[in-house]
């Protein structure tokens, strides 16, 4: 099966309001397989510096890009032959779409941050459900990641580290690979 190159974008994104919680989208983000972020509204240097450090640190490679205008993000992604997943509580049930996605390789993953507006719902080719209920868009993107594919990117190498995790049972274990 063809690695699957998934690209993240934050719609509506308020550096003022949303900084924190956008870190995270993109913590979960790179931690499941993801290769991007595109964060549209505002630029925000706190959440690009969070992801900076992480790399430095914890290694790999995974970028955020700022950009002003969501319907040029989608284009652009539309036109490079990726796939729309939105995640959004009024979509379908992700069991019930999973296998249609998981045969995808590109796939751009839409999660907002304010109310979307209702363009976003018809110009995705997937508008999806983690449940019907209102939850975090932090969760929901953790939870498609990992069914999209198939718990795979758990096992996830990152290059370059300077920090690993050595598993426990109990207590904490970190050591640097870079001395």
């Amino acid at each position: 099966m063809k690695k699957k190159d998934f690209i993240i974008i934050r719609y509506g994104h308020r550096d003022v309001r949303d900084y924190r919680v956008t870190s995270h989208c993109a913590l979960v983000s790179r931690a499941f397989g993801a290769n991007k972020m595109i964060v549209c509204e505002s630029k925000d240097e706190i959440a690009e510096n969070t992801i900076k450090g992480v790399n430095e640190r914890w290694g790999g490679n995974f970028k955020v890009e700022f950009i002003q205008d969501w319907k040029e993000a989608i284009t652009k992604l539309k036109k490079r032959g990726y796939i729309i997943v939105h995640l959004t509580m009024y979509g379908l049930k992700v069991q019930e779409v999973e296998k249609k996605i998981n045969k995808l390789n590109k796939i751009a993953v839409l999660i907002g941050s304010q109310k979307v507006e209702r363009e976003v719902y018809e110009i995705a080719d997937y508008n999806v459900s983690i449940t019907n209920q209102p939850h975090s868009e932090i969760a929901a993107l953790a939870v498609f990641l990992d069914r999209t594919q198939q718990g795979k990117e758990l096992d996830k190498k990152f290059l370059k580290s300077k920090l690993k995790i050595i598993p426990q049972e109990k207590g904490k274990k970190v050591i640097n690979t870079k001395k």
